[in-house]
């Protein structure tokens, strides 16, 4: 129906949240590699989602009854890997998927790792923290971490698909808003910016637990209305404070000027 089409557009707005993705960019050598990057990277996701459709309508036609659940329905790349090649490329297929989850999983564990130690344990807990005890924290960080997704990773019956999607909304909602406005607003403020970020974040939480059981016109993709009240959040509060320091828009005004 219409409210599945508009929850299955709405995943585009998590591309904006990804910090692994982010990190990429923000590591280039050259403002001038921008642009090669920009559309190397929309030809790929253009090439890698079109091959995943495909993948999943012909498993559905070949493997109907694969596909009886949403946790056997998951396997079925694995299943058609083993099925159609010999045993040496289906081996090195299926590294390639252990390769990727790799690459994900240790972005967002460093990622996780930084956020903890040195925004909020440093940043706000103990500005006076040691590299050491920063250290430290960051360690037990990942530990903790690599424990929880262990955990989900143990449970026979959970199903990956559910999990992304969720992590997907809360990665969206929290960074993909004030990433745009940071990029094209210059009256952002950082009060701003973090109302944007706790609005989205728990509205992921709140829509997905109390408002979507509640089904009918509420029973949408959280990422959408968790993004959009990010983005009013940002607006309205940034409105409310003090416009940023001088150099702080000298700067935006640079990146701009650099970018065009």
């Amino acid at each position: 129906g219409f409210l599945t089409i508009i929850s299955t557009m709405s995943w585009g707005l998590g591309y904006f949240g990804m910090p692994q993705v982010l990190l990429k960019f923000m590591a280039i050598r050259d403002s001038v590699e921008l642009t090669m990057s920009r559309r190397i990277a929309v030809v790929w996701v253009v090439i890698s989602l079109t091959a995943a459709v495909f993948i999943g309508l012909i498993g559905r036609l070949l493997y109907p009854a694969e596909l009886l659940t949403q946790s056997a329905a998951e396997r079925i790349f694995i299943v058609m890997s083993m099925d159609f090649f010999v045993p040496f490329v289906a081996g090195i297929v299926m590294a390639g998927i252990l390769a990727a989850t790799i690459s994900s999983s240790d972005s967002y564990l460093l990622i996780a790792a930084s956020a903890i130690s040195k925004n909020i344990y440093q940043g706000i807990l103990k500005r006076d923290a040691t590299d050491k005890q920063v250290l430290l924290v960051s360690r037990l960080t990942l530990l903790l971490v690599a424990i929880v997704a262990m955990i989900i990773a143990l449970d026979e019956n959970s199903v990956i698909f559910m999990v992304v999607s969720f992590a997907w909304a809360g990665f969206g909602a929290t960074f993909g808003p004030i990433m745009l406005f940071s990029l094209f607003w210059k009256r952002v403020t950082r009060a701003g910016a973090i109302a944007g970020m706790v609005t989205g974040g728990s509205m992921v939480f709140i829509w997905k637990l109390l408002v979507r059981p509640l089904g009918g016109v509420f029973n949408i993709y959280e990422l959408l209305p968790a993004f959009l009240l990010s983005c009013l959040a940002i607006v309205v509060v940034s409105l409310l404070t003090p416009e940023e320091s001088e150099e702080i828009q000298r700067e935006f005004e640079l990146v701009r000027s650099t970018v065009a």
